[in-house]
């Protein structure tokens, strides 16, 4: 994985339709007096990879749940939220993502295939369970289908790991049972919950390849959580990066990854571990992430910000600098304040 800091430029989407919109999603949990979503929106396109990246708490995965209409209604609170997938389209607020669209249309891999599958159920039943559920037919058919997606996903010997428990498996084998699990409908858009975390860094690797070579092939949209920049560098066409619960900068991978402008971001990248700088100290962002209780107002990441000025304590819009690069920060570009303070 190339920690350097050069990016490959994937940004060609030229074409492309949306499979996934999501406008203005707000949650907040009961008890809370602040939003721990607020606001976001993002866009998936046919045959894109949209990374989502932050530290731990900032909303990712609160944000895949919401999708999914797996979070539980009476401590989880969507105030709002428009969601197209195709031509099908949601109020959050009101409506759950229907059930025949759950692990049909759209299908989530989590983090830890070990609490996500059954102990109690072999592989083969697993997978087959999705099929029967969406597409009907025997049993003998789901297990034909479950045999093919392993195969698919390139486990070694199905026929055998059909009849074999999740324990009998390597972590690396059962996040290739969840993706094989997640694609046996063949979804339009698929997301992807920190899928390698708890993966070696050979295993992680092939895990991306896989993810990757199937996008390619089925041409599913995929929206993927990660804390690593390293991953994102790998396999994103666009990224989103989120503090506090709100995306405070999005666009093609290359050009955030070159030209940074939230100072959040630019931490980030700063922190990376690189390649051409060995034994090198590396950058920090000073202070701690604040508790949902405890944001400031106007923007969150202002306690933290070396460019924080009392203009800050209005929240700023994601507004667009470049062709598809928005930044939510009041002195985006960076560059341009610079010079004036100069």
């Amino acid at each position: 994985m190339d920690t350097s800091g050069a990016v490959i430029d994937r940004t060609d989407q030229s074409g492309l339709d949306d499979v996934l919109v999501l406008k203005d999603l707000v949650l907040r949990f009961r008890g809370q007096e602040n939003d721990v979503v607020d606001g976001v929106s993002l866009t998936v396109r046919k045959g894109e990879v949209l990374c989502v990246v932050g530290e731990s708490g900032c909303g990712k995965s609160v944000t895949a749940m919401a999708l999914m209409g797996l979070l539980p209604k009476e401590s989880a609170r969507i105030s709002s939220g428009n969601l197209t997938i195709g031509v099908d389209h949601f109020d959050l607020s009101k409506d759950a993502l229907p059930n025949e669209m759950r692990g049909n249309t759209v299908a989530m891999i989590f983090q830890e295939p070990m609490t996500s599958l059954n102990p109690a159920f072999r592989i083969g039943d697993q997978i087959g369970e999705a099929v029967l559920r969406h597409r009907g037919g025997t049993r003998a058919e789901a297990l034909a289908r479950a045999e093919e997606m392993l195969t698919r996903v390139g486990i070694a010997n199905p026929s055998q790991r059909l009849h074999e428990y999740p324990h009998q498996l390597s972590g690396g084998m059962r996040q290739r049972v969840m993706i094989a699990m997640a694609l046996a409908n063949d979804p339009s858009i698929l997301i992807a919950d920190e899928p390698t975390t708890a993966l070696d860094v050979t295993i992680q690797a092939q895990i991306l390849d896989l993810i990757r070579d199937l996008r390619d092939e089925t041409g599913m949209g995929t929206i993927m959580i990660t804390h690593d920049l390293g991953v994102v560098a790998e396999i994103a066409d666009s990224v989103a990066v989120m503090y506090g619960g709100q995306v405070v900068e999005q666009g093609p991978v290359a050009e955030v990854f070159n030209n940074p402008q939230h100072p959040y971001t630019i931490g980030l990248m700063s922190a990376m571990p690189r390649l051409d700088q060995p034994g090198g100290r590396l950058a920090i962002v000073p202070g701690t992430v604040p508790t949902i209780a405890n944001m400031p107002e106007g923007c969150r990441f202002r306690s933290r910000c070396a460019f924080a000025t009392p203009t800050c304590a209005s929240r700023p819009a994601l507004a667009d600098i470049a062709d598809g690069h928005a930044v939510a920060c009041h002195y985006a570009p960076l560059e341009d304040h610079v010079a004036v303070s100069a």
